[in-house]
């Protein structure tokens, strides 16, 4: 254990770092987990480890893209209602079955969406365009707006050897759908992080007490499922290591509870009150701080560092501060852990839907519903009061308004950016 603290961490000057310094601190120390090999639909929205190679083509054959009739090109063209070109059908070619003979001249093939393409012919005629023959077995073709048409050429998707996956590619059902058809049972990806979140204060009350919530005599401990709730949405493994109390014992002991997480992340006891003892005991424990205080809000009392390897983040007690320090610095951290190759969070470009003033000195994330627009850019309109405390900001909000620091009215006309929170409605 380091030696005595002749002062508590809590008491120590603020860092009063910018909002994009903290960022960039933040993604610098943490680095992608191991990996592990897993079935491929457990790999939906896993990042992928290594590159996957097709050792086959796909399509694996010539095949039609149309219900039809497969045909020789020269033997339709000038067919149209008019006069109609007759070609008698010498076989019928189901998915999932083979021709056992070419087209010849006059002749057509029966087949299906996926059928192989039979040797001699070189388009699929759609059975639109066509319609029963005089004799027994033919048909007439009424257009050739189908010569040399409709067909799906052998690997025009995938040739064998190329990638059809890169690592760090976070794997969405299109990329699943890729790697099943080139056979790949199996993938190597990222270890998910399994992270631990500790809310602490005497105030809380979890499910188990809400009578003293109802008798306003507790708060219900929203952060602990709001940020279990990210993290799962984050892709990670969500740990609850409950509620510690305002002594050192209490927050030491269920500090200790999360040493076999990959990440920390606490609420509330980072401020500089009397009874503040999470940064304090952190260093106890080995912590090596990096940051402490932010210059944005909310979240400004944010600390970031490490405790034996393992990120740690210290996040405000208030629920928006809790949740908005999530998305804006722990999401990209926990992306660039799970292999993401650029895990900053995109910023789309807005206008705010009227004029938004704010106090300079800080970056602002300000709770916003996007809305469309007819020249394309979306506006941004705040959810109403920007209090620190009310949560239900954050569920009516699509995006977070970035206000940079040097700004202190957002005008109408102005162009800014937000950070999608989810796709607007």
């Amino acid at each position: 254990m380091p030696p005595a603290r002749s002062e508590p961490a809590r008491h120590r000057q603020a860092d009063w770092i910018s909002a994009a310094e903290a960022e960039r601190r933040i993604l610098e120390r943490v680095a992608p987990l191991g990996t592990e090999e897993v079935a491929l639909l457990d790999a939906l929205g896993r990042v992928l480890a290594e590159d996957v190679t097709s050792n086959v083509a796909h399509p694996g054959w010539d095949n039609s893209a149309m219900d039809g009739y497969a045909v020789r090109s020269a033997d339709i063209r000038g067919a149209s209602r008019e006069r109609p070109v007759p070609l008698r059908v010498v076989e019928d070619v189901p998915a999932g079955a083979f021709p056992t003979r070419p087209v010849g001249p006059g002749e057509a093939i029966k087949v299906m969406t996926g059928s192989p393409i039979p040797e001699g012919a070189d388009g699929v005629t759609r059975l639109e365009l066509t319609r029963p023959g005089a004799e027994p077995g033919t048909i007439l073709v009424v257009s050739d707006a189908d010569a040399a048409r409709n067909i799906r050429q052998k690997g025009e998707d995938v040739q064998p050897g190329q990638v059809v996956a890169r690592a760090r590619t976070r794997l969405r059902p299109a990329e699943i759908a890729v790697l099943a058809s080139v056979g790949a049972a199996r993938v190597r990806v990222y270890r998910r992080p399994r992270v631990g979140v500790l809310s602490t204060g005497d105030e809380l009350a979890d499910f188990d007490a809400f009578e003293e919530v109802r008798a306003g005599r507790k708060i219900m401990n929203s952060n602990s499922y709001a940020l279990g709730a990210l993290l799962i949405e984050a892709g990670c493994i969500s740990a609850l290591l409950g509620i510690a109390r305002d002594t050192r014992e209490s927050t030491l002991e269920h500090l200790e509870r999360g040493l076999d997480c990959d990440a920390l992340i606490t609420t509330a006891g980072v401020a500089v009150g009397e009874r503040d003892y999470v940064k304090d005991v952190l260093e106890e424990m080995g912590f090596r701080p990096d940051f402490w205080r932010v210059r944005i809000r909310p979240g400004s009392p944010l600390t970031f560092g490490l405790l034996r390897g393992r990120p740690v983040f210290a996040l405000p007690g208030n629920p928006v501060s809790a949740m908005v320090t999530f998305e804006v610095f722990v999401r990209p951290a926990l992306d660039g852990m799970q292999g993401v190759a650029d895990p900053r969070r995109p910023r789309i470009p807005v206008r705010p839907a009227e004029p938004i003033r704010v106090k300079p000195g800080l970056t602002h994330f300000l709770r916003c519903r996007l809305e469309s627009h007819s020249d394309g850019v979306p506006r941004a309109r705040l959810t109403g009061p920007q209090g620190s405390g009310i949560l239900s900001s954050m569920s009516a909000a699509d995006a977070l308004l970035v206000v940079p620091e040097d700004v202190e009215v957002l005008e109408p006309t102005d162009l800014a950016k937000a950070i999608p929170l989810r796709s607007p409605r």
